[in-house]
């Protein structure tokens, strides 16, 4: 029984180290859309082409990520905005994010 366990713990790490590397892939094609958007102007359409492409679908599906038109939505928005996912994942962004959305509400 013991063995089961070992064997069964052992497979969902595995899993989610290899769901947490496919999440790295869909932020680094979040980078490299808005490394494009910034430079030719079409960052939105480039990662909605991409996740809606058959690899995209699958990497986001391995990242635990359901490829549907509301997600393709979703990132075509976050490169719109044009913040990089390094600073968008950071404590600060998040904090002045949330002092910015404060201060709308007063």
């Amino acid at each position: 029984m013991k063995d089961f366990v070992d064997g069964t713990a052992f497979n969902n790490e595995q899993g989610n180290r290899a769901r947490k590397l496919f999440a790295a892939v869909v932020l680094a094609a979040l980078d490299d859309a808005i490394a494009d958007d910034k430079k030719y102007g079409n960052g939105p359409e480039q990662i909605a082409r991409w996740a809606r492409s058959r690899d995209g679908r699958e990497v986001l599906s391995c990242a635990g990520i359901d490829p549907n038109e509301r997600v393709v939505s979703g990132l075509m928005e976050f490169v719109a905005k044009g913040v990089r996912t390094s600073v968008a994942l950071s404590r600060e962004e998040s904090e002045r994010r949330h002092a910015a959305e404060q201060a709308e509400a007063a």
